[in-house]
């Protein structure tokens, strides 16, 4: 008997997905409550459970398609494991085999493993995965390619003379944005559209959280369970900022201020299909530990999709960490309906001025983005210069100065 499985309710507001990729084909045996199927949604991507054991049977939409909520995915024979089986098995096939392999192992790779096998000329069905259950991941293509012996490339001109007309190599790909991106670019846009957007700069001088994060973190990742970084303290201050300049904290909604008594911080993590932004609730009654364990929980789960919708929504304040990637200095774009955004970056020694002296101190750049209609320069001032004060005198954070 065929079970249907449906697009399930995906969260709040949102009401369609892509299909971004198959982790079952017609014909695999499927366990109750394993996922075969991985949906985009607008913030996350979502795997789609089987609601029974059985056999896969046939999709019924494609990869990159849009599904509403309640649509139908594909059908799942219940206890049917014997009689998809055979169904590939005739000899005459055997001849096919090649060509087959790996027009079959393409429909089930994610868009960034299909880009990194036609980059590589990598055969799919040759490889052998290392991701969740066993899917293939980009460095797994990458590995593949780079151990390829010489003789080896001889058979891909066969599959590229489509993609190689130009005696120059010159070549084109054409991939259709995830809806994540999509969502992201629109967004962005928005903000510029819609704010009265300003950006503020000032620099802080790293050292003494340097020097504390180097005499404690054995004894914090010993005690913790999780290690010390900077962004512990950037949040911890950033909230005693925002309850000295409540602006920044605020939103507008119509023609009213709404004025936020808690700071929930939006955190941008990396994550395989680009940035999300978990919040991390109330952080203004977390400790540096505290915070530092839920951003370290978002980071892992981001990486493995595991993030859930709820974790993504709502969000006072915004801090976005460029640094990581190396930026010197940005102008960070704020994350609507919240009206200011944190960046932070890269930290380099630099030649400063103290006490009439030329000292070498390592410094870091922040901008603070924010909503002219809302927040004044003064308030914006205010808060960089509170949160620099705390960065670079740390005490002031135990003793809420």
């Amino acid at each position: 008997m065929a079970t249907e499985v449906l697009v399930p309710v995906l969260g709040e507001s949102i009401t369609e997905a892509t299909v971004g990729e198959w982790l079952k084909q017609p014909g695999d045996k499927v366990a109750a409550d394993e996922p075969i199927a991985s949906l985009e949604t607008d913030k996350v991507s979502v795997e789609v459970p089987s609601p029974v054991a059985g056999v896969m049977g046939e999709h019924a939409v494609k990869v990159g398609d849009t599904v509403q909520v309640g649509a139908l995915l594909a059908t799942v024979d219940a206890g049917g494991a014997a009689t998809a089986a055979p169904t590939p098995a005739p000899q005459p096939a055997v001849t096919e085999t090649p060509a087959a392999a790996p027009a079959s192992a393409a429909a089930a790779l994610s868009p960034s493993v299909r880009r990194a096998v036609l980059e590589h000329g990598v055969d799919p069905s040759t490889v052998t995965g290392t991701g969740k259950d066993g899917r293939l991941t980009k460095e797994d293509v990458a590995a593949a390619a780079s151990s390829k012996p010489a003789a080896a490339a001889a058979p891909a001109p066969a599959a590229t003379p489509a993609a190689a007309p130009s005696a120059g190599g010159r070549k084109e790909e054409r991939v259709k944005m995830t809806r994540l991106r999509q969502t992201i670019a629109r967004r962005l846009k928005e903000a510029q559209n819609t704010a009265a957007m300003l950006t503020t700069f000032n620099d802080v001088d790293m050292s003494a959280v340097i020097a504390a994060r180097a005499k404690y973190k054995d004894l914090f990742e010993k005690k913790h369970g999780v290690r010390l970084g900077f962004m512990g303290f950037f949040v911890k201050a950033a909230t005693m900022a925002l309850k000295d300049v409540p602006a920044v904290n605020a939103s507008i909604e119509g023609d009213e201020i709404v004025y936020h008594d808690y700071a929930d911080i939006s955190v941008a993590v990396s994550a395989p299909n680009g940035l999300v932004v978990p919040v991390i609730r109330d952080a203004q009654n977390l400790s540096v530990a505290g915070i530092e364990k839920t951003i370290g929980d978002f980071g892992k789960r981001a990486k493995d999709g595991t993030l859930k919708m709820d974790e993504m929504k709502g969000g006072t304040f915004t801090i976005s960490n460029g640094g990581v990637f190396g930026s010197l200095m940005s102008t960070p774009i704020i994350n609507p309906p919240q009206s200011a955004v944190l960046g932070l970056h890269r930290i380099e020694e630099r030649p400063v001025v103290v006490d009439g002296q030329i000292v070498v101190r390592p410094m870091m750049y922040l901008a603070v983005s924010y909503d002219h209609r809302l927040i004044d320069g003064r308030e914006a001032v205010t808060f960089l210069v509170a949160l620099k004060n705390a960065i670079e005198d740390p005490t002031r954070i135990l003793i809420d100065l």
